[in-house]
């Protein structure tokens, strides 16, 4: 897909180490043999010591040149996983059992020693189930709900843009009138509970005063660690707003992504439904055999062997696919990000985002894949240790074995941050970016595990508030306009749960943003080049937090 203009701005790659700094660390230095080329309009103005230096190393910037690929044995990996997937469920759809759905309409015949099909049952099964099904459908429950889904649906779109004006503009005005709101709301819903399960009469039958009073108190305690995290916070607010507001400056600059992100995640929804449509069809390879109990023969669906496996396969295949397009998300927002930040101007570099999105499924999918791979196993073990840690089995080995699981996941953890918002920077493969990112973050006295993110707590709480105020209304509407009764809270509780998790993938994006712009800033201060000032201005208050609690400390990475 190259078009004219990359032509003329690119470069081919060189290799990431020459001869004189092989066995040097990483001091990115701009040299002649630059390993990322960037269009001449991007081009920094040389620094730093001469040629004969022989410290000198690479320039690390967005690599605008031809890519090769890396990774590959986990891109085929990969794919095989996905053919087997694909090639087995068609086959379960051609070699189906339609009788699967009918085993109790099956009777064991003694002349012929086999299992034989009773119509009447049959109609008269069909006949309740259209039946039901038409009830079922008519309930105006369903209607205002399924109304109110739609709706709310709309609407998140606008809201999502609204609330990136708002914090690109206002960021400091928005998050001091909403912090009372983590509080009151809490309470609020806490208190309307009770006070409303108390005056009806279902509800406090099913509810005696004594588990109303605990569930109050336990609500309470946990608006109290509210307000202590706040508090104990409260000198990170400032750097956090301002970080926050840079973001969504950037972000705001790249609007595609608005539209580039809920795609692939429509995608990956179309992929899993056809993966669905396979588990089901391969319930149906089987057969009805007669089974002997006690002397007396009854019909039964007996499942072909293959298919637990193939469930198993599937499976697999689906989470290693959602953990590596959520990799592959971060990489197409990091490299439309660096994109922007490394442009001499304000403008958005023509094709970014085309640019991101061919790298990721292009020469970068073994990188993603691989990183998508670790964050499974990783989700994998640590659910399994969690499990083993519930069930409380005694013994020192077990601790130490817990304990050695929980080292590795967190180096997995430490390495993998970061990486995939290098290798969208770069192009390297997956080994190669961590190493880089480590060395890049060290020699600049930053770090890869103490990152100000506390925006995502304050971000979590702004859109808790703003779906709570959301459902609230929604919940009036319907007490206006239907006569749902109770059922008008589940209604709002569904919107309220539409709406979060649409704002909730606006902040995921909005992160991930705050992370590129963090990497960058780290190549800006290790070549002493500054691209984005406003960046710079806020960035710098990062490491001095690491060397004195009385300024802004950084919180450590989230798991």
């Amino acid at each position: 897909m190259g078009s004219t203009e990359e032509d003329t701005t690119t470069s081919k790659p060189t290799s990431l180490y020459d001869a004189a700094s092989s066995t040097e660390p990483l001091l990115f230095k701009p040299t002649t043999g630059s390993a990322y080329p960037s269009p001449p309009i991007e081009e920094p103005p040389q620094s730093g010591p001469s040629e004969s230096d022989p410290t000198q190393s690479l320039q690390i910037s967005f690599n605008y040149g031809p890519r090769p690929f890396k990774d590959l044995p986990f891109l085929i990996l990969f794919l095989l996983f996905v053919l087997c997937t694909f090639a087995f469920g068609i086959f379960s759809i051609f070699h189906r059992n339609d009788n699967y759905s009918n085993v109790s309409a099956f009777t064991y015949d003694s002349n012929s020693t086999s299992c034989v099909q009773d119509t009447s049952f049959l109609s008269s099964q069909l006949w309740v189930s259209e039946t039901s099904f038409f009830a079922l459908s008519s309930s105006s429950l369903w209607t205002y709900l399924v109304w109110t889904l739609v709706i709310t649906s709309v609407l998140s779109v606008p809201i999502c843009l609204l609330l990136l004006f708002l914090l690109k503009h206002y960021t400091k005005q928005i998050v001091y009138v909403l912090l009372p709101f983590f509080i009151i709301m809490p309470v609020f819903f806490d208190v309307y509970w009770f006070v409303a399960c108390t005056l009806s009469s279902s509800c406090s039958d099913a509810f005696p005063l004594v588990y109303r009073i605990l569930v109050l108190i336990f609500i309470l305690l946990i608006v109290g660690v509210i307000v202590w995290i706040i508090v104990a916070n409260w000198h990170r607010i400032e750097l956090t707003v301002r970080i926050i507001g840079v973001a969504s400056d950037a972000l705001s600059r790249n609007l595609g992504l608005f539209l580039v992100i809920p795609l692939l995640t429509v995608g990956l929804l179309a992929y899993y439904a056809s993966i669905v449509v396979f588990l089901v069809f391969s319930r149906f390879n089987g057969k009805i055999v007669a089974k002997e109990s006690n002397g007396e023969y009854t019909c039964v669906w007996k499942q072909d062997s293959w298919v637990p496996a193939y469930f198993t396969l599937a499976i697999l295949t689906m989470l290693w696919s959602l953990t590596s397009m959520v990799e592959a998300q971060v990489y197409v927002t990091s490299g439309t990000i660096a994109q922007w930040y490394f442009s001499k101007d304000d403008t958005k570099p023509h094709r970014s985002i085309r640019r991101s999105l061919r790298n990721a499924f292009g020469p970068s999918s073994g990188t993603i894949c691989l990183s998508g791979l670790l964050v499974f196993v990783v989700r994998v073990v640590r659910a399994a240790v969690d499990s083993a840690r519930e069930e409380d089995v005694p013994g020192i080995v077990n601790l130490v074995l817990r304990c050695c699981v929980n080292a590795l996941m967190s180096a997995i953890d430490f390495l993998n941050k970061f990486t995939i918002n290098f290798a969208a920077i770069t192009g390297e493969a997956y080994c190669t970016s961590a190493r880089m990112t480590y060395e890049l973050l060290r020699r600049n006295l930053l770090s890869a595990v103490f990152v100000e993110t506390v925006s995502t707590r304050l971000l979590a709480g702004v859109i808790f508030v703003l779906s709570s105020v959301y459902a609230i209304a929604v919940c009036a509407i319907l007490k206006g306009v239907s006569d749902l009764g109770v059922n008008m809270y589940t209604v709002a509780a569904l919107a309220w749960v539409l709406l979060i998790l649409v704002l909730g993938f606006f902040v995921h994006v909005l992160d991930n943003v705050i992370d590129t712009v963090y990497i960058c800033y780290a190549i800006d201060k290790d070549r002493g080049e500054v691209y984005k000032h406003e960046v710079h201005d806020v960035y710098f208050q990062l490491p001095i937090s690491r060397n004195s609690r009385s300024s802004y400390p950084s919180r450590t990475l989230d798991v």
